[in-house]
């Protein structure tokens, strides 16, 4: 069963990419997510049971994270590369293509033990060569790939959240 499923939300992954609707936004009340039965809030983007909002207001990293949390979320964990070409497409659709952006990683315990801001594993990553100080992660626009940072800098941030089940 378990098969079944991963093997369904594979399917609709790939066929969404392939066929663009993957970026649809949904509304709570009409779903047609093929997963299952939940749905985003009004201006964020669906992939399975995440949802994902880009938001181009220059903050610090923890004020950054501090919005989504109030949002319901957190700064954006990513754990494929179908997540991260979600996000690249809400960044590069709405954002400056020289602006820097704000993931949930961070190493702020010690060097090389990355977190993500939402608690969850660190299992994708899609580092650049660049050996920035700072203990912040950030997509950089200029290759598209993450580098550290200082906290401290301000800049536009991705924003994650669990779908909600919807009610119809």
């Amino acid at each position: 069963m378990a098969f079944a499923l991963r093997s369904l939300f594979l399917f609709c992954g790939f066929t969404g990419l392939l066929t663009g609707v993957w970026s649809r936004t949904n509304n709570r009340e009409k779903d047609n997510n093929c997963v299952a039965n939940t749905c985003c809030p009004k201006g964020w983007t669906q992939l399975g049971s995440r949802c994902f909002v880009f938001h181009d207001d220059r903050r610090q990293f923890a004020d950054a994270e501090s919005i989504c949390n109030i949002l319901g979320g957190n700064l954006a964990s990513v754990h494929s590369a179908l997540e991260y070409a979600i996000i690249l497409q809400l960044v590069q659709a709405a954002s400056d293509s020289t602006e820097d952006v704000w993931l949930g990683l961070h190493e702020a315990l010690k060097d090389n033990a990355f977190v993500w801001t939402d608690g969850s594993q660190f299992d994708f990553s899609a580092f650049n060569n660049n050996t920035s100080g700072g203990d912040c992660f950030e997509l950089e626009r200029s290759d598209d790939l993450w580098d550290n940072d200082n906290c401290s800098d301000r800049n536009p941030f991705v924003c994650a959240r669990r779908a909600e089940q919807c009610s119809h």
